[in-house]
């Protein structure tokens, strides 16, 4: 069995289980858990309603206790994208687990070697992803050792992941792609598991027509690709891939089997400027930043959440609005500030003003904190309902 080797929760964290909101300190994460219970409930709908597998990225927010959740509403596992998330998720229950990306360094590869054959022992599954004739030889070669080490015959599932246009990894569609399939089946300890195909610029592409437009073209290389496999006698058992933003364009392509959206759970700024197409669930912001306002000048205040609170990869937070809330804009205010300004007509906060922050993006954000503070019951009225350990911050390798 894997175990979690992280210090116990702090006292003053345990003590905040069953407080109001107000007894919260500032800055922190915090999830709304009523609506992040309802953007999971209409997942598990659509799939279920579009009789398609669901595979949450759990890099999205790190924790294995979410992960548990989503699973019990229906999800099949969930994807990250490096070794020590696996092994994060691993030890925190979760059995199925998809590394959606490739390792080739030979010391991280010994560890997805036994995460497969622990994984396997528990009754579970592991799987990864390949681009090349080297990272299958590697991949191979290290479940051999570990095979051989510990007398077990664990597989891993292995995908070839096809680039359809994110320009990042995977090989190109086509005969490239059926070159590795055979490679992999030449590893005894290898199992070809069906087509990695995700596009993740297509996820903020703002337009939902646009969007449909790139998609269409990633399910025409995906279908070719499995075309060509299948052709020379392989099965390709799935295609996998799609975010939140694309995934009805995948559900309805009659190609992908399974959807790898993370996103939707807690939704952050960037996901809410696209135009969202009338085909998906409307999912709502469930991630915030509590602050407080801590000083306040003639033309802008300043809030206690600066950038070591949130990302700002995808650009700065959205200020959520309450009802009679001013609206403001959230600046650059360095590390520790947020500079808060006015939208027009509107007055400044006083100090001592608590406000939520909605992450521009959620991942890296969460990657920030070590906890995630959970409340049932809204942002104003709610109270503490448990406290959730981020198991995978810092979680690189």
């Amino acid at each position: 069995m894997l175990r979690q080797t992280k210090p116990p929760l702090s006292d003053p964290l345990k003590q905040l289980v069953g407080q109001p909101v107000a007894a919260i300190d500032t800055p922190a994460l915090v999830v709304d858990l009523d609506a992040m219970q309802r953007n999971l409930n209409r997942m598990a709908e659509f799939a279920k309603k579009r009789e398609i597998r669901w595979r949450p990225h759990a890099k999205m927010h790190k924790c294995s206790a979410i992960a548990r959740l989503q699973v019990q509403a229906g999800a099949v596992g969930v994807c990250v994208q490096k070794t020590a998330e696996a092994e994060a998720m691993a030890a925190g229950g979760v059995r199925d687990i998809y590394i959606s990306n490739e390792v080739i360094a030979p010391q991280k590869l010994a560890r997805v070697a036994q995460l497969a054959h622990r994984l396997a022992d528990e009754g579970g599954q592991l799987a990864i992803a390949v681009d090349s004739r080297e990272g299958v030889e590697r991949l191979g070669q290290a479940m051999n050792e570990a095979r051989r080490d510990g007398g077990r015959s664990a597989v891993i599932d292995v995908f070839v992941e096809i680039d359809v246009g994110h320009g990042r990894c995977g090989v190109a569609p086509g005969r490239p792609a059926v070159a590795l399939v055979h490679e992999i089946r030449k590893h005894p300890a290898l199992r070809f598991a069906g087509l990695q195909a995700y596009h993740g610029r297509a996820q903020h592409i703002r337009n939902p027509q646009e969007r449909r437009e790139v998609i269409a073209q990633v399910v025409r290389d995906a279908a070719a690709t499995r075309k060509l496999i299948e052709d020379e006698g392989v099965k390709v058992p799935l295609v996998t891939g799609a975010g939140t933003g694309s995934m009805v364009c995948e559900a309805a392509s009659g190609v992908y089997g399974e959807l790898q959206s993370g996103s939707f759970l807690f939704m952050d700024a960037d996901y809410a400027r696209n135009e969202r197409d009338p085909a998906q669930p409307h999912f709502e912001h469930a991630l915030f930043v509590k602050t407080q306002v801590m000083s306040a000048g003639p033309q802008h205040a300043v809030c206690d959440a600066g950038h070591k609170s949130h990302a700002i990869d995808s650009g700065l937070p959205m200020v959520h609005r309450l009802e009679g809330d001013p609206e403001l804009e959230y600046a650059n205010g360095g590390d520790e500030h947020g500079i808060l300004r006015p939208a027009a007509g509107n007055r400044l906060p006083e100090i001592g003003r608590v406000l939520w922050l909605i992450p521009g993006h959620c991942d890296p954000t969460v990657n920030l904190h070590d906890h995630l503070i959970v409340v049932r019951g809204g942002l104003v009225n709610g109270k503490v309902d448990r406290i959730l350990r981020v198991d995978a911050r810092g979680a690189l390798t």
